[in-house]
């Protein structure tokens, strides 16, 4: 079965929070975010994508079942966590869409879905009238126990989609890792592009 991707803007983002919600919660718990997420904190997260004006999202369907998604918006309407620290380094939020999560269930993974994420979140974000591009990760060190045999970290798809990190310019947001009942401060390496409406 191949997965179908499909686009959802402004209130119909509001019916798939539930199947997104859920699914954050299970992919997010793998390395490398290593969240102890619940559903009730991760419906009330999304729903300000539903409320916000030029909110995207992408998902992918098999069958009935969401398999992955994926989320962007205008950056100014992203929360204070994740905008400030664009404007404290010069950046005009105004100018920028933000790329949040993006999720999919590891048996799906290798089959240009990644790719078609990206894709469908630069078109929206250039019919808006964006020319920049940006999301965050999360940095962990490379000795953590947690981190898998053999993992490989996403870098040279990003800089393949054309995103450099932005030297310097971390965010930083709170979650509790797996087996843990507090949150915790984790920093997020921002990476950009610019150039989205030169793009093909």
């Amino acid at each position: 079965m191949k997965a179908e991707l499909f686009t959802l803007t402004g209130k119909e983002i509001g019916e798939a929070l539930d199947d997104l919600a859920a699914l954050r919660v299970k992919v997010f718990r793998e390395w490398p975010y290593l969240y102890e997420g619940s559903l009730d904190y991760e419906r009330g997260y999304l729903r300000r994508y539903a409320e916000s004006e030029g909110a995207v999202v992408v998902g992918a369907l098999a069958g009935k079942r969401l398999v992955g998604a994926a989320t962007g918006q205008p950056l100014e309407g992203e929360v204070a966590d994740f905008r400030d620290p664009f404007e404290e380094a010069g950046f005009d939020p105004a100018t920028i869409f933000y790329f949040a999560e993006s999720v999919l269930d590891p048996q799906w993974r290798g089959q240009g879905l990644g790719h078609g994420f990206f894709d469908a979140r630069e078109a929206h974000a250039r019919r808006l009238g964006f020319d920049r591009a940006a999301f965050c990760a999360v940095i962990r060190p490379a000795d953590h126990p947690a981190r898998p045999a053999g993992y490989s970290p996403l870098d040279p798809f990003w800089r393949k989609r054309g995103y450099l990190p932005l030297e310097g310019l971390t965010v930083g947001f709170d979650w509790p890792d797996v087996g843990e009942a507090a949150s915790s401060r984790k920093r997020m390496q921002v990476w950009m592009r610019d150039g989205l409406t030169g793009a093909e």
